[in-house]
């Protein structure tokens, strides 16, 4: 399975691809993983849009990926990709999204098994009363991410999508 390490402003990212698409993207703290230049075309291309999006030029990511999931979680993941760059949404506005409103648990579990940070933005999925809840990488990425796409749109704090 091919796989690179890139630098990002909030740590090294591991991307990983298979067959075709990108499977996981991946961030860490570690030093000394910086691979960056690789043979494997997809992987230059995903970090080319990683980039992009640090550098405040792109805000959609146009890879193929596939992420392994049950059907549940792909849907969780599919709904993830709807949120728009520089908005938040709740976790109950996406399991209401989702016509699951008492999923809520379930769909918030689904995120925390998202494999392709940033990618898959599930960092744009807040608490209800708007607090940086729940997030893998760390809150204090999750903060900046979102930090970082209201800068780039010129806006001084993220807007909920709903």
């Amino acid at each position: 399975m091919p796989l690179t390490y890139y630098q990002t402003p909030v740590g090294i990212a591991r991307i990983t691809a298979e067959d075709g698409f990108i499977t996981s993207v991946s961030i860490r703290d570690e030093e000394g993983l910086v691979v960056e230049a690789t043979k494997d075309k997809l992987l230059n291309k995903a970090i080319k849009q990683l980039g992009e999006y640090f550098a405040g030029t792109r805000q959609s990511f146009d890879l193929p990926l596939n992420q392994n999931g049950s059907d549940f979680q792909q849907e969780v993941w599919d709904e993830l990709l709807k949120i728009p760059y520089g908005k938040t949404i709740s976790y109950l506005q996406q399991a209401k999204s989702m016509n699951n409103p008492l999923g809520i648990r379930a769909i918030a579990s689904a995120n925390g098994r998202n494999s392709l940070w940033v990618i898959v933005p599930c960092h744009r999925v807040i608490g209800s009363d708007g607090s940086l809840t729940g997030y893998a990488g760390g809150i204090w990425r999750k903060q900046w991410l979102l930090e970082h796409e209201a800068k780039v749109l010129g806006v001084g704090q993220t807007k909920l999508a709903f």
